[in-house]
This record gives C-alpha cells, sequence and structure tokens, in this order.
C-alpha cells in the first residue's frame, strides 16, 4: 500500500478529505496520511480508539513516536493524556490499551538507527519557550542531528518570515487555523512540505502546531525487515 508514497511531492490532509478506516483489531480505526507498505509500514496515521479497545503486544523494530490527542492512552508504562509526546526507540515493545478512548498521531518506522532515547513529555505541564518572532512560542519535543519535533504556539495575528525548509517539515494542527501563501489549514490538518521547499507561515486567529522537520532528506525512503504493526 502507498499513500502520500512521494516525499518528493507536497500533501496536504484535511479532516473530511480521507476516511477512517477500521484496523484488524476490534474498536481500533485508522486515517492515514502517509504509508508505505501494508499491515507493516512506514507510516503517520491517526489511531482512534473505542473505548476498552487495545492492540496486541508489539514489537518496534523501526521505533514509534506518538502524539496523544484527545483521552487517555496507556500501556504498562502508564497513562498518557492529552498532549503527551512518546518516543519508543527501535526495540522497544508494549500493549497499548485505553479505558475511555482516545486519539493519537502516531509515526512508524522513522527513527534513525542510532536515536535510541526514548521519551515521554506531558507537554500542558512543560512551559513554552518565546519563537523567533514576537506571538511565537516553542515547546521542543525531541532532537537528533538534522531531525526536530517541537510543539509551536501562534498568538493571534502572529507572522513568520519567507523561508524554506531543509530536509522537509511536518506539521499536524493540533488548535486553532495556520496559513501560508499555499492555503488555510484548520484543527486536524496534516501538511507535508517536501526537502528545500519554502512557505511564508501566519496565522490570523492563533493555533497550535506539532511541527517535525529535517527528516525527510531521503525522496522516498524504504522499510525493511519488518515486524510491527500499526
Amino acid at each position: 500500500m502507498q499513500i502520500h508514497a512521494d516525499f518528493n511531492v507536497r500533501a496536504v490532509v484535511r479532516p473530511g478529505d480521507v476516511e477512517w478506516v477500521p484496523s484488524p483489531e476490534s474498536g481500533v480505526d485508522r486515517l492515514m496520511l502517509d504509508r508505505l507498505g501494508d499491515e507493516v509500514a512506514r507510516a503517520t496515521t491517526l489511531v482512534r480508539f473505542a473505548p476498552d479497545s487495545f492492540f496486541p503486544e508489539h514489537l518496534h523494530t523501526g521505533g514509534e513516536e506518538y502524539l496523544v490527542l484527545e483521552g487517555v492512552f496507556c500501556d504498562e508504562s502508564g497513562d498518557y493524556g492529552p498532549g503527551t509526546y512518546v518516543r519508543n526507540p527501535m526495540g522497544t515493545k508494549h500493549k497499548p490499551f485505553t479505558k475511555d478512548g482516545a486519539l493519537i498521531l502516531v509515526k512508524l518506522w522513522q527513527f534513525q538507527d542510532d536515536d535510541k532515547n526514548s521519551v515521554h513529555i506531558d507537554t500542558q505541564q512543560t512551559p513554552f519557550s518565546p519563537g523567533l518572532v514576537n506571538g511565537l512560542s516553542v515547546l521542543p519535543l525531541h532532537q537528533f542531528k538534522d531531525e526536530n519535533v517541537a510543539l509551536v504556539r501562534w498568538q493571534p495575528g502572529t507572522h513568520f518570515s519567507h523561508h524554506s525548509h531543509p530536509g522537509g517539515e511536518e506539521i499536524y494542527v493540533i488548535e486553532g487555523t495556520f496559513q501560508d501563501e499555499h492555503g488555510r489549514y484548520p484543527v486536524g490538518t496534516w501538511v507535508r512540505n517536501p526537502n528545500g521547499s519554502p512557505h511564508t507561515p501566519f496565522s490570523d486567529e492563533g493555533c497550535l502546531i506539532y511541527v517535525k522537520t529535517g527528516h525527510l532528506r531521503a525522496a522516498n525512503p524504504t522499510l525493511s525487515a519488518p515486524d510491527q504493526r500499526g
């Protein structure tokens, strides 16, 4: 299966553009944003867990990164509420579940080979720092080599300068509406800008976005020796 599999091409998925599809596990549905592979895949996905649903224990051969958007997502290590950011590196395993339901943004098979740190951050309890322009604040989540992950909060009326993205950029809009010269991106929108692409972002009403940069230098990444589901 290939969904937005050409990493040289800009991709945008707004709410309503893509249908939710059931996973092999009862009560777990997925909205596939990009995907290279079938049930085991290099993937960026919204995963919706109904109350009392779970996924069987599985190995993170390619690593797992997720952000809890709604509800409480759980595994053997703890309970993670809205705003929790987690990185489970290659070689880890868990059996995730939820009691009351949860929605997460998850990325699989996107770790660099020597990126081995586990990360757990409650972003609702962690302060943001001032950004590069007035009205912008940033909460760094992870940095490894050229890869950077952060939450960025835009106050209403904030504008950023024209710039490009060596290594590309991915954005998921958590709150409000993000904008650039290419369009408007309401809450729930996912955007992938390819390596070297420029834009001039702003937000009239304000927003909170998840941003990942520097990780798309390879035009079309490949998947090897998988044994993880997602």
